[in-house]
């Protein structure tokens, strides 16, 4: 017989979602505090949405936060990995070249 470990994030008395590791359960339950929130603040909007929509659109925009957090910032969400590559790779050019004047600079 197996023993079998399961993380249980639970809301209001009811059960959201089943999780194999505390750290996804936990990510999860912050996902849905944050959903909270905006439903919360989406209540302010000068928009006609009834709680069903709200809901979809505040769990929908926690969900995806990674991707708003860029489009606010100014970067479309596919532009912004790609310039976070480009400087990790502009500076590890630069720490190779440093290096290697550095050794020259040893011999």
């Amino acid at each position: 017989m197996a023993v079998e470990v399961k993380y249980v994030v639970v809301r209001n008395g009811e059960e959201k979602m089943t999780f194999a590791t505390k750290k996804e359960a936990d990510a999860y339950d912050k996902m849905l505090d944050l959903a909270d929130s905006l439903g919360e603040w989406l209540q302010q909007a000068p928009l006609n949405l009834d709680d069903e929509q709200r809901e979809g659109l505040s769990f929908f925009l926690a969900e995806h936060k990674d991707a708003l957090g860029q489009i606010l910032r100014g970067a479309a969400p596919a532009e912004a990995p790609k310039k976070a590559a480009k400087v990790k790779m502009e500076k590890s050019v630069a720490t190779s070249k440093e290096g290697s004047t550095s050794e020259k600079q040893a011999a």
